[in-house]
């Protein structure tokens, strides 16, 4: 999505200290996701693990700093290496055409798939998005890493401004086409919230911190993340 940095609402220490404690508890917001498969059929990633988190600029962290990513929450908490591969105003073709070199790189045991929403505001039609989101999934896939599908918001500033935005149900259809799972209603609960938000599209420090909370939450229930 584009839109410039904004400043963040809290401190990022305060914040992460209460990040990290929340995640703990990994209890109700895990029910917001689609488990595919059995929780036994994901294996816990070690510590030093590498994910690859794909996306724009709410894996990019517009709204806040890097420290203040949820991709940087996630590193901080889990002790996996999570790279930040998210790219400000990137498509689901510029990220599928970004995301060869990045396995090549990085070769990632998990790589989670946020990208769709600047299709969703420039109209690109649906069929192209969700090809594009399925060739990213086999991509990864065929490199040997599992992959988690992040369902974002059919965008609108009417939507966002009521506080009534909902996930694109070509999330939902694509994790149950492909088998993988899908964390749901993340993004659309933040960006709801007036509070949570930097400006109409992207979250503030204190939503990516949201955000990475009850995606924690989510991994574990999965089994990701012990």
């Amino acid at each position: 999505m584009l839109h410039p940095n904004y400043p963040p609402h809290l401190p990022h220490l305060l914040l992460r200290r209460r990040f990290l404690l929340a995640s703990l508890a990994v209890g109700t917001l895990a029910a917001c996701g689609k488990k595919s498969r059995s929780h036994s059929q994901y294996p816990a990633l070690e510590s030093g693990a590498t994910v690859l988190a794909l996306g724009d600029s709410l894996t990019q962290g517009v709204g806040t700093d890097a420290q203040g990513a949820w991709p940087s929450l996630l590193q901080e908490a889990s002790g996996w290496t999570v790279v930040n591969a998210g790219v400000s105003g990137d498509t689901s073709a510029q990220a599928l055409a970004r995301l060869p070199d990045l396995l090549q790189t990085h070769q990632p045991e998990l790589v989670i798939v946020g990208i769709g929403g600047n299709d969703f505001l420039r109209q690109i039609d649906r069929p192209t998005t969700q090809d594009n989101i399925r060739q990213i999934v086999q991509l990864a896939q065929d490199s040997g890493a599992q992959v988690l599908l992040l369902a974002v918001p059919q965008f609108s500033v009417l939507a966002a401004s009521t506080g009534r935005l909902s996930d694109h149900p070509l999330y939902a259809e694509l994790g149950k086409a492909l088998d993988v799972p899908v964390y749901a209603k993340g993004w659309s609960q933040v960006l709801s919230n007036a509070d949570w938000r930097s400006d109409q599209i992207h979250a503030n420090t204190q939503g990516y911190a949201q955000y990475a909370q009850g995606l924690m939450a989510f991994l574990s229930s999965q089994g990701w993340l012990l």
